[in-house]
């Protein structure tokens, strides 16, 4: 039988040819790889100079999630990703990578429980480049109780006033994980910002024997506007305060605001501005707009929505009343706008711009601790007096004890 040979010349083009073909099918390079791990969930961010296709599966026995990534080569970005999982993550114990068949990659990530993922990819915006999102949830889909989550010891004053019940605050630190917010001309993010002053509220807030407090985010991770509204509701919250510190397109902007959902325009150009940009949270951070949120669409077009608008008026009013003590006011009257945070349809909600973090003499004051400090109190301040005079409906307080 006769035997083909080819020519030495002619082999070495046909490997040379095979390698100019393996590399080629790597189109990108991953730049950032990021896990923001959170009590809920988990996320993962993959980030690249090109568009990434991919196909992902799970895997029992042990746990697994399996996805396959066209495009991109090994780097050293994607072999950082396993020192980057944490003992204190829910979800990941560790991360795989390795070279599945020619332009393909392969992450395996090993897990500590069964998840239900949420893979997407997302176009560039702001300072993020082409993203593949993976966020993990929790299969058993269980949410813990309050009681659960966040236990509180309450210390007996018998001076103060006390209700038939706690009195339930749901406190929303703005922004989070992949969504920085507001940048300061010093560097400060108003996410770190948002989430000093949130504690501190909540500390207060708990001290006060009738009144206990919940933290929609308790990290730096990220979580969709709904979802905050979700949370709340979940809780049973009676009072919803989103906290923030924003920034305008003019560094002298300056004052602390208090807002209100409207159902129709803006009070201001700033308002129609900040809302615009606060709204804009979910693109920059990225959720799945595949998703239908049943919630959000009744939440959206519920009618009913004006008598809880009006009691949030009530209560933004006595907040801003407090913070004028605290800091010069941007205006002197509460404002309206369609932010999406506040679209719970029957929980009295505010959103509370402390000062403006793009402002550099404001920026400063926003990081020191003390006017954190002071912040905190006069907005408990205004809870507190929103509560004494408008008890929620169907509650009455109980006689003062002696």
């Amino acid at each position: 039988m006769a035997t083909l040979r080819l020519p030495k010349l002619l082999i070495a083009w046909l490997a040379m040819a095979l390698m100019l073909l393996n590399a080629g099918a790597f189109a990108g390079t991953l730049t950032a790889a990021r896990i923001w791990p959170s009590p809920d969930y988990t996320r993962i961010t993959l980030e690249s100079d090109a568009p990434l296709s991919f196909r992902h599966f799970t895997l029992s026995n042990p746990e697994r999630l399996v996805i396959d990534v066209e495009g991109i080569s090994p780097s050293e970005t994607l072999a950082s990703l396993p020192s980057m999982v944490t003992p204190a993550d829910p979800f990941v114990t560790n991360v795989r990578s390795g070279l599945n068949r020619p332009g393909v990659m392969r992450l395996v990530f090993e897990l500590k429980t069964p998840v239900k993922p949420s893979v997407f990819a997302l176009s560039p915006m702001g300072d993020y480049g082409h993203r593949l999102v993976i966020d993990l949830y929790s299969a058993a889909d269980a949410p813990q109780s309050l009681a659960q989550t966040q236990p509180v010891d309450k210390p007996a004053q018998a001076s103060a006033p006390k209700f038939n019940r706690l009195m339930l605050v749901a406190i929303d630190a703005g922004h989070g994980g992949e969504d920085p917010g507001a940048r300061g001309a010093s560097g400060s993010l108003e996410k770190h910002v948002t989430l000093k002053v949130a504690r501190k509220l909540k500390a207060k807030i708990d001290a006060e024997p009738s009144m206990r407090a919940y933290l929609t985010r308790d990290g730096d991770y990220f979580i969709p506007l709904h979802e905050r509204v979700n949370k709340a509701r979940g809780v049973k919250a009676d009072l919803f305060v989103s906290v923030h510190a924003d920034a305008f397109i003019r560094p002298e902007a300056r004052g602390s605001s208090v807002f209100a959902l409207s159902e129709n325009g803006a009070t201001s150009v700033a308002a129609r501005w900040l809302a615009k940009r606060e709204n804009d949270a979910d693109l920059i951070g990225g959720v799945n707009i595949d998703v239908k949120d049943q919630y959000l669409k009744r939440t959206l077009i519920d009618l009913s929505q004006t008598a809880t608008i009006n009691d949030s008026l009530r209560l933004a009013n006595y907040v801003l009343r407090e913070i004028g003590e605290v800091n010069t006011l941007h205006k002197n009257e509460v404002e309206q706008a369609g932010f999406a945070v506040l679209k719970a349809p029957d929980i009295p909600s505010i959103l509370v711009e402390t000062a403006f973090i793009s402002n550099p003499e404001e920026e400063r004051r926003l990081n020191d601790d003390a006017y954190q400090d002071k912040l905190a109190s006069a907005i408990l301040s205004g809870i507190k007096a929103y509560f004494d005079r408008h008890p929620p409906a169907g509650r009455t307080k109980v006689a003062r004890e002696m």
